[in-house]
């Protein structure tokens, strides 16, 4: 059964009440509704309004969230294996301990999102924005990444080994315990990184010009 909801302001009954089946909300109003521990498997959500909504341990595989606004919402737990969530704004948001295999965030803010502890082998991050997002002990490995901006992010032991980063910010991010090896660094801003600390970076590629700005550290001049 398919069903489409526009341009409500919805309770967790009402919501309980669509059961199971390929559900479409659009426009619709969830803000600080508990939503906790629903299975809203391979539902769509376009342009709602989730901020402060609480969907802790929710099933949500396959689900899409397109153009939301979901500020503060706790996914605690939850299970979006296979999401796709684009163009949103999920700034502060609880990813702590989800499921997030193979999830695809595109374009999204995503300042402050604590990703402490979630399961993210197969997850893809492009064009986000994650500022200081909690991300410790992410693996990046191989994988290319496009305009990213993890300013003042929690990197600490991260694994960006042969991964590309392009067009992407490291700038003053915590990087202890991350590893780089292989990684081609070429296209991304280490600004704010001194010699002290480049001890992760063993191992990656950077350009001369980066290379120059480490060594104006030490009141060198590269020609």
């Amino acid at each position: 059964m398919s069903q489409t909801i526009e341009d409500r302001s919805l309770t967790r009954a009402e919501v309980q009440a669509l059961g199971p089946g390929s559900t479409t909300l659009t426009s619709v109003d969830l803000e600080g509704v508990d939503l906790s521990g629903l299975v809203l498997s391979g539902w769509t959500f376009d342009r709602c309004r989730l901020g402060g909504a609480r969907l802790a341990e929710a099933k949500l595989e396959g689900t899409r969230w397109l153009g939301c606004r979901a500020a503060r919402a706790d996914f605690t737990g939850a299970d979006l294996s296979e999401a796709v969530v684009r163009s949103g704004d999920f700034n502060n948001a609880s990813f702590r301990r989800a499921a997030l295999g193979a999830a695809a965030f595109t374009g999204c803010k995503l300042t402050g999102a604590d990703f402490k502890d979630a399961r993210t082998l197969g997850a893809t991050f492009e064009e986000a924005l994650l500022v200081a997002a909690k991300l410790p002990g992410v693996s990046f490995r191989k994988a290319r990444l496009q305009r990213l901006d993890f300013s003042q992010a929690d990197l600490c032991r991260a694994d960006f080994r042969d991964a590309v980063l392009d067009e992407c910010s490291l700038r003053e991010a915590n990087l202890e315990g991350a590893r780089f090896e292989g990684a081609d660094l070429r296209g991304a801003d280490l600004g704010g990184l001194k010699l002290t600390n480049a001890g992760p970076f063993r191992g990656a590629t950077i350009s001369p010009r980066q290379a120059g700005q480490l060594l104006s550290e030490l009141g060198l001049v590269v020609r």
